[in-house]
């Protein structure tokens, strides 16, 4: 009788085996957005927004359905507002990446753990009529957590809330080296803005994508 048990039971395991390779990948995740929040308006004529060129830079470890660089850029695209005066400025991505690393091996009915880890940093440079150093202002968040190895669509789940949340804290840590470093170039909303405030009245804003 133990022979048609081994049977049986190495017939499951296969089942269960066969049935996690054809499970579909996951489909790409809606990626978030920032524009319901107040604009960071700056008194800049242009603002130009530079996508990284060095693929370290953005390494992405799948399933990632939600690409760590593209979060990036949609922040600095929802939240920077060209109003109007000297100068140009232009947003860098120095980094946007999403690691794993094993941390612990699973066996025949128990599966792994990882450790995922998101890395954003950006640089906002703002730069004079002759193209002369102006100001600047820099924000990095590293985000980690710690999960099963599942299946490949719940590994992807897990990738998604990662750079979710990093992305809303660098949005958070951005505004705040803005605000910190860069104050005098930062206008009020339309409306707000005391009478001859540079930038009052000035058309819709400018963010030009590199590229």
């Amino acid at each position: 009788m133990a022979l048609p048990r081994r049977a049986a039971l190495g017939a499951l395991l296969a089942t269960a085996a066969c049935g996690g390779r054809q499970e579909p990948p996951p489909a790409p995740a809606r990626p978030p957005s920032y524009a319901h929040l107040t604009p960071l308006r700056l008194a800049v004529a242009r603002i130009e927004v530079i996508p990284p060129t060095d693929p370290a830079a953005t390494r992405t470890m799948p399933p990632a359905p939600l690409a760590p660089a593209e979060v990036v850029r949609i922040m600095a695209e929802d939240r920077l507002s060209a109003a109007g005066g000297p100068g140009h400025a232009r947003f860098l991505t120095r980094a946007a990446t999403l690691t794993r690393e094993t941390t612990a091996a699973g066996g025949v009915f128990t599966s792994g753990s990882e450790r995922i880890t998101c890395i954003m940093r950006c640089r906002l440079e703002v730069l004079t009529e002759e193209g002369g150093p102006a100001g600047f202002a820099e924000a990095e968040v590293r985000r980690t957590a710690v999960r099963p190895m599942g299946s490949p669509a719940e590994r992807a789940r897990a990738a998604e809330e990662v750079v979710r949340q990093a992305g809303d804290e660098l949005n958070v840590e951005f505004e705040f080296q803005l605000r910190r470093n860069l104050r005098a170039l930062i206008l009020p909303p339309p409306g707000a803005a005391p009478a001859g405030t540079p930038g009052e009245g000035t058309p819709a804003p400018v963010i030009e994508p590199a590229g």
